[in-house]
């Protein structure tokens, strides 16, 4: 497995970028409808129903209400989501059946520009996808500014990690149908098991030392921390381990794609 060079990286990835762009565009009021509408049925199932039973928990030393613990969560899942399922399904698809690798390979564009193409547009998608979940939560007042306008350069480091594991899960399935065991063995324990729904103090001790471990336990302690501006020392912590995450998963994703397509 050869690994990436800098050298093999130009401009040209851009063009990747701009042709998925142009093909949301085509589609773009389709894929506007779920972050929009999302956050509003979470709330209302979460904030209205069960918050009801819970009332106030503890968080960081302050007491929240459970609507305003899991706003900051959705966006996160919504990260994770909208990067994972870009670079798996999405990719695949375009990759076996549309043809679009074959495409734009008889194009200057070489296979390493075309797999970093492919993870720059997910975690565009993932921005798109907070930016416009944090205005429909910004407005029922669960959000905090000027801290929520991290949610940004946040989303897009969240959304480059997340696209970069989904590309090495494409990279190693056999089929399409194999993308439901990441899906069950990683991204459904994250959803349930990286302070999203409940704080981590919850779990046994075990319990939260695996949960320190997961991706996604540290982009919903970025999001919390910035959309409510609950800030401490650990999301330093947390920042260095997203970056160092997506420096390790970035070039192995383009190693894994390389070696499959190759093949």
């Amino acid at each position: 497995m050869n690994w990436p060079r800098p050298s093999q990286i130009s401009y040209r990835t851009l063009r990747v970028w701009q042709r998925n762009f142009s093909v949301y565009r085509r589609t773009w009021k389709i894929s506007f409808l779920p972050p929009l509408l999302e956050p509003l049925l979470y709330i209302l199932a979460f904030g209205v129903g069960l918050a009801v039973m819970v009332g106030e928990l503890q968080y960081a030393g302050r007491p929240l209400s459970y609507t305003v613990f899991i706003a900051p969560a959705l966006v996160s899942v919504a990260i994770m989501y909208n990067a994972f399922f870009e670079t798996t399904y999405n990719s695949f698809v375009r990759m076996y059946w549309q043809k679009t690798y074959d495409a734009l390979l008889a194009t200057p564009l070489n296979l390493e520009e075309i797999i970093l193409g492919e993870m720059l547009w997910a975690a565009t998608k993932s921005v798109i996808a907070a930016t416009l979940m944090g205005s429909v939560i910004s407005l029922c007042g669960l959000f905090e500014y000027p801290g929520a306008l991290l949610l940004i350069p946040i989303a897009a480091l969240g959304g480059l990690l997340f696209a970069a594991f989904g590309m090495i899960c494409t990279a190693l399935v056999p089929g399409i149908e194999m993308f439901n065991l990441p899906i069950f063995l990683g991204v459904t324990p994250m959803f349930l098991f990286s302070g999203t729904f409940f704080p981590l103090e919850n779990l046994p001790g075990w319990a939260q030392s695996l949960a320190q471990l997961l991706p996604l336990t540290h982009l919903v302690a970025l999001v919390r921390g910035s959309a409510l501006e609950f800030w401490s020392g650990s999301l330093w912590l947390s920042l260095l381990y997203l970056l160092a995450v997506t420096a390790i998963l970035l070039p192995l994703a383009i190693a894994l794609m390389v070696r499959r397509i190759v093949r």
